[in-house]
């Protein structure tokens, strides 16, 4: 039987996986604002909020880096449900451990880095099922992940905000009770409706470790246009995670906000986002990748470092989310399609692995780099110096000739 005649009745699978990306990516979202919220207000310190963030980002980049084999050998379904298991475990120490008084600086580094493993594969695994995805629903690859990141969006939209009501209601260590349980409905969702056997798990051994993992190498190295994708991703990462982290909760800490502020203007964000990756998701077969790509990286970036350097009231910084959150919508399902389209399926483990972690490669530094700014220059030539830095990154690739290859399809 063939994936076509197979597709109507795996329309349900892909509904089953949207849902548990929403509610995984739900998850993800609550701990990255009640964690540095926790750091920050239990210590008044912007350097320990950076440090607790490069803690769990960094052991992410290496695994992301190190596990495309896993993937590849294992399967992506099998590594996305033990890493949301071991997420979970890792995670929920953090309100038991704070409730029993043991919650030392020093042992929450820790679990956060534990965390920052898990997630690695785990998050690259979710990615690689996309093919297996279009093939058992018969659905472009276009439709799949512009799909998938309309509910990424969808579930930002009402995760910030109702992060800050959480957060505000029963503190950051509980909220995280919660993150921990998102983990463990999206194992379930990937156990029971993912693809059994997915295009990874059927690869035959190719080789040692060491091998496999240089194979993806080799095929990175060779592709100039996924090289300057990468290239890009990395800066733009990295001051998104000193905005995210360290820049916007010292901001609204220091203009006299809280934690409901904090995640309106992340929902504000995400609600144009939202509509925005469904534009792509409908339209994206037909959309100049290129352009696109580009202008939504433009939008997304340097208006919401300016208004906030300027010391605009609250409504403006949130209308500048408003119109980011549109032109961020498109990158990711042009970005993925690409991604899949240019890779092999018996490499995708190991290519996309290493394409994730390079891009995610300055992330660990950024809350590092952001709370030193703030700390040694103050908050707005750290927002200054942000907002600069990224118009470079997005402005400069447009110029290079091997961006014209991402509107050719492959």
């Amino acid at each position: 039987m063939s994936v076509i005649e197979r597709a109507p009745a795996r329309r349900h699978t892909l509904v089953a996986m949207l849902v548990a990306n929403a509610i995984s990516v739900a998850g993800t979202r609550l701990s990255a604002i009640a964690v540095p919220w926790l750091v920050l207000t239990t210590t008044g310190s912007a350097a320990k909020t950076g440090l607790v963030v490069a803690f769990e980002l960094t052991p992410m980049v290496l695994a992301k880096a190190l596990g495309g084999p896993i993937i590849d050998r294992v399967g992506a379904r099998k590594v996305s449900i033990l890493a949301d298991i071991a997420s979970a475990g890792a995670v929920l120490l953090i309100p038991l451990l704070h409730g029993l008084g043991l919650l030392s600086f020093p042992v929450l580094l820790g679990l956060v880095a534990i965390a920052g493993v898990a997630r690695g594969p785990g998050d690259t695994s979710k990615s690689t099922l996309a093919p297996d995805i279009a093939d058992a629903t018969g659905l472009s690859l276009e439709r799949v992940t512009g799909l998938i990141s309309t509910t990424d969006r969808i579930a930002m939209i009402v995760t910030p905000a109702l992060a800050g009501v959480v957060i505000g209601a029963i503190g950051a260590p509980n909220a995280l009770i919660l993150d921990a349980a998102s983990f463990l409905i999206c194992a379930a969702g990937i156990a029971i409706w993912a693809p059994r056997r997915s295009l990874a798990e059927s690869t035959e051994d190719d080789g040692p470790y060491l091998k496999q993992l240089l194979a993806g190498w080799r095929f990175l190295s060779r592709e100039p246009l996924m090289r300057a994708m990468v290239a890009m991703l990395s800066i733009t990462n990295l001051i998104d995670t000193a905005y995210s982290a360290v820049l916007l909760p010292v901001w609204i800490h220091d203009s006299g906000y809280g934690p409901a502020e904090l995640g309106l203007i992340g929902s504000a964000f995400a609600v144009t986002a939202a509509v925005a990756a469904a534009l792509a998701a409908v339209f994206g077969e037909r959309l100049p990748r290129r352009l696109v790509y580009l202008a939504g990286f433009v939008l997304a970036g340097v208006p919401r470092f300016v208004v906030m350097a300027l010391g605009a009231p609250i409504w403006v910084v949130i209308g500048v989310g408003v119109l980011g959150g549109f032109g961020s919508g498109f990158i990711n399902p042009i970005l993925n399609a690409i991604f899949v389209e240019r890779i092999p399926r018996d490499l995708l483990g190991r290519v996309g692995s290493l394409a994730e972690s390079l891009s995610w490669a300055g992330m660990p530094l950024g809350g590092g780099i952001a709370g030193v700014a703030i700390a040694t220059f103050g908050l707005v030539p750290a927002l200054v110096t942000a907002g600069g830095l990224y118009l470079v990154a997005t402005v400069v690739p447009g110029l290079l000739p091997q961006w014209r290859e991402m509107d050719r399809t492959g």
